[in-house]
């Protein structure tokens, strides 16, 4: 990724455009073959230092990497970037490197996706305390908490593919998009057939339309597919801080044998993999914007409000998101999963879960539904302060023992009732489902 929105690369791929463009035109009698040939014998001479130097004189980074290509291909410079102008080069130099950037977050998305799998799969029937308002509901699985994250992503790995799909180049279509530059040079019909040969060359489409830019919306969808695949792993990297906190401390991010918390405090084991993916994230959503206003506020056909900004948050999202993604796999694998912890909270909270389960049988059995509610719920809140004080829960006790429950829920069903393992629905099916649905996308 770094190598993709590395300077080098991108003067390599503006080159890459000029050489594609003078091949096809050297078809057409406008270059000859000497100069083609001389092109692209130096299309690898990079040298910044040089551009850089020029662009202090005339103020315009493309037509300094002109200048300084032309340095080394005398014969050839007399030719390069005829008919273009600069966005004509530059865009399309950023389209492919927005595709190519999209394929690599591809395979990093499918890798993660992997990873869940197999999580999922291992945990699908392994009971949890399930939490909402981050206070104890009911139990669901570990394997389902992680098919949440699992089915957050496979939606966004449908979202990239539309937007590796849609995205297109500007196409040579010269200062405001009508190709009228290749017209002149040439004519209606051999305009089109040059942008073709170079479209082609570069492995990209050209938009319909286009002004003197691609049309600015197409980053937007750059912008917005990279930003969902940011919350997904923000939402995940959070619930992970969550859970490997003390007061739940049923997961726990990899930490290395020599690897330090705190310089201050020699106990911590802080996980800040997961808080690196939600500060990166933040990033992202902010970046996101930026995409937003260059497609609303593109006046006309063109001005330079987008130009800065983009040389800024292209990359930048990109690397960020990357980084993630890499991150995510990794914390995945070797998540820790405190299986003991897991099944203390569930012996303290679970309980108050059961309740309505016993509410459902007692009801069924003839009990009147309000009077029992209140009995229930009477009962659960002694045993809440029991279990605030830091008493076992005493619900199941309570129950057993109180006579307008047991008339309706024999004592001995009661304990069948409050095995969570009877509790979890339909959980282990449905990530079968979904790791059906992720193995065949």
């Amino acid at each position: 990724m770094r190598e993709i929105w590395s300077e080098v690369y991108k003067r390599k791929l503006w080159r890459k455009v000029w050489v594609a463009l003078a091949k096809a035109q050297h078809e057409e009698g406008l270059v000859s073959k000497e100069e083609l040939d001389d092109l692209i014998k130096h299309h690898d001479d990079i040298d910044i230092d040089r551009a850089h130097e020029i662009e202090k004189d005339v103020s315009h980074d493309l037509m300094a990497e002109v200048k300084a290509y032309g340095e080394k291909a005398k014969v050839g410079a007399g030719k390069i970037h005829l008919g273009a102008t600069s966005m004509d080069v530059e865009d399309n130099a950023d389209t492919v490197r927005m595709l190519e950037s999209l394929v690599l977050v591809e395979e990093r998305l499918k890798d993660l996706l992997a990873v869940f799998v197999t999580k999922i799969d291992q945990y699908k029937a392994t009971p949890c305390m399930g939490y909402t308002h981050l206070q104890p509901a009911e139990p669901t699985t570990i394997g389902y908490r992680f098919a949440l994250y699992g089915q957050d992503l496979l939606l966004d790995k449908k979202l990239l593919n539309f937007v590796i799909d849609e995205v297109k180049g500007k196409g040579m279509r010269g200062a405001v998009g009508t190709a009228a530059s290749y017209v002149k040079l040439l004519d209606e019909k051999k305009a089109k057939i040059i942008e073709e040969k170079v479209m082609d060359e570069l492995h990209i489409d050209p938009a319909i339309i286009a002004s003197q830019t691609a049309p600015r919306k197409y980053e937007v969808f750059v912008a917005s597919v990279l930003s969902s695949i940011a919350a997904s792993l923000h939402k995940f990297a959070f619930d992970l801080r969550i859970m490997q906190s003390p007061g739940f401390g049923e997961w726990q991010e990899p930490f290395g044998s020599k690897q330090i918390g705190s310089s201050a405090m020699p106990f911590k084991r802080n996980p800040w993999k997961a808080e690196q993916i939600c500060s990166l994230a933040r990033v992202v959503f902010n970046l996101a914007n930026i995409a937003r206003d260059n497609s609303a506020n593109m006046l006309l056909e063109r001005t330079l409000d987008d130009s800065a900004n983009r040389r800024v948050f292209l990359p930048e999202m990109f690397l960020a998101i990357d980084e993630m993604l890499g991150s995510g796999a990794k914390i995945v694998e070797g998540l820790v999963v405190n299986e003991k912890q897991i099944e203390r909270n569930l012996n303290t909270y679970g309980p108050f879960a059961a309740t309505e389960s016993v509410l459902m049988e007692a009801v069924k059995k003839g009990g009147n539904r309000q009077e029992l509610h209140e009995v229930l719920r009477e009962l659960s809140m002694k045993a809440w302060d029991a279990v605030q004080k830091g008493e076992e829960n005493p619900l199941t006790d309570l129950l057993i023992h109180d006579k307008t429950i047991v008339q309706f829920v024999p004592a001995n069903n009661l304990k069948e009732l409050f095995d969570p393992k009877t509790h979890i629905g339909l959980a282990p099916q449905f990530c079968e489902q979904l790791i059906k649905e992720i193995k065949n996308g």
